[in-house]
């Protein structure tokens, strides 16, 4: 029983931040409205990083986020902080942050093309969109400015009797649940303030340490656009391209050679500066390998044939293979696809027909858990390729709404 003379309560109460859980393709993530944040979180800083971080459960030496939201996978470490835009011809503002699972980092250095399908979602059924673009029946055309990497995205979400729908008989490999289509165009996704190809070069010689090839150098194509991407021969690895998650993850020696391949092709791009600083940079770049294509079975037991897809591609994330494809990585995939000599075109080449000078192709790839098709628009202009459209669909749902709940001191 409580009376006045107990002593002042040791800890602080927690406190509740409106919230909700969101599935966006093949990730999940918690999405936030900037002005339900606490007044010291709505800036960028050590106090936002320290909140989501808290609500994620990082970090975490066990690996598990037991105690929080996350899921102990990159795919599902995730946080989103959307606002209303004040940008010309843009509804909302997009704001990404990839939680780190075991340390106490937030980064904010590129997007998630996955969760950008539930953001034209939550943005309308949050009243982050005029009501007067929202059809009674029909698509919604939400226009997304992605603050990481300040490119505009537009999502076509259904909408049913005036509210988002979110069921479905779209399927995609890697969610295991039909839902609505939303069809997710990245426009002009290279990086803005550099070339497409940071080097200048289709495909590179990329340096490395030769405890990772004897020669100590890996053919590379390295590429910004959806997300900063270094592409490599899975066969110069000793793969084949149709490996499942565990045969990599499982191998520490696999890991610890890819993260080498990253840090090494960071600083060729011009993304770091030194080898070091690329463990404080574990969003970008990614690193993919690509193959021609061969039948394999996926990780849901589905039989892939080489006929169904045009190459196989597997790709890292935080560290880890991925169980499908990132949403960024695939636009990076479609763009490197749509570009005659890179590394991701010349294992399409079987089934690609290309030109030197517009595409509008698509590309379907095989992943871990079965296969994507990605189209993109590319165009040579002056010797220098730019890529002006890159399109998806994903599906994306509600899992939770609510608050989500952190102590005090957290924040």
């Amino acid at each position: 029983m409580t009376t006045s003379t107990d002593p002042k309560p040791k800890f602080a109460p927690q406190i509740k931040v409106p919230a909700t859980y969101m599935r966006g393709g093949t990730s999940k993530g918690v999405f936030f409205n900037l002005t339900d944040l606490p007044i010291e979180a709505q800036e960028a800083g050590a106090a936002r990083d320290a909140l989501l971080l808290r609500v994620i459960g990082s970090p975490d030496p066990y690996g598990k986020q037991t105690d929080g939201m996350g899921g102990a996978t990159s795919s599902t470490s995730k946080t989103v902080i959307l606002a209303k835009s004040d940008k010309a011809d843009h509804d909302v503002d997009y704001l990404f942050g990839q939680v780190a699972i075991d340390k106490p980092f937030v980064d904010w250095s590129g997007n998630c093309g996955n969760l950008t399908a539930a953001v034209g979602s939550f943005a309308i059924s949050n009243g982050l969109v005029d009501s007067s673009r929202v059809p009674e029946n029909g698509i919604a055309v939400v226009q997304i400015w992605q603050k990481n990497i300040q490119k505009t995205i537009i999502a076509h979400v259904p909408i049913t009797n005036g509210e988002v729908q979110e069921t479905g008989d779209f399927e995609l490999d890697g969610v295991t649940f039909a839902a609505a289509e939303v069809q997710v165009e990245f426009l002009a996704p290279a990086d803005g303030e550099g070339a497409m190809f940071p080097t200048g070069n289709l495909i590179d010689d990329l340096a490395v340490p030769t405890d990772v090839v004897e020669s100590g150098v890996l053919q590379a194509t390295m590429i910004n656009a959806g997300i900063p991407t270094v592409f490599i021969n899975a066969s110069e690895l000793g793969y084949n391209g149709a490996e499942l998650q565990d045969a990599i993850n499982g191998d520490a020696k696999a890991l610890a050679m890819f993260e080498t391949i990253r840090a090494y092709g960071a600083v060729q791009m011009g993304l770091i500066k030194h080898i070091d600083e690329a463990a404080t940079r574990q969003h970008t770049p990614k690193v993919a390998i690509v193959a021609p294509p061969i039948d394999y079975t996926s990780s849901s037991g589905k039989q892939i044939a080489k006929t169904d897809i045009d190459l196989n591609v597997r790709a890292l994330s935080m560290g880890k293979l991925h169980h499908a494809m990132m949403g960024t990585a695939a636009v990076a995939i479609g763009t490197a696809a749509a570009i005659p000599g890179t590394l991701v075109q010349i294992a399409a080449s079987q089934s690609l027909s290309l030109s030197n000078s517009a595409s509008s192709d698509s590309v379907t790839f095989g992943h871990p858990s079965g296969t994507l098709k990605v189209g993109a628009e590319a165009t040579e202009v002056d010797g220098n390729w730019q890529v002006n459209k890159v399109v998806m669909s994903r599906s994306a749902r509600v899992l939770m709404e609510g608050w989500v709940r952190v102590p005090a001191t957290a924040v």
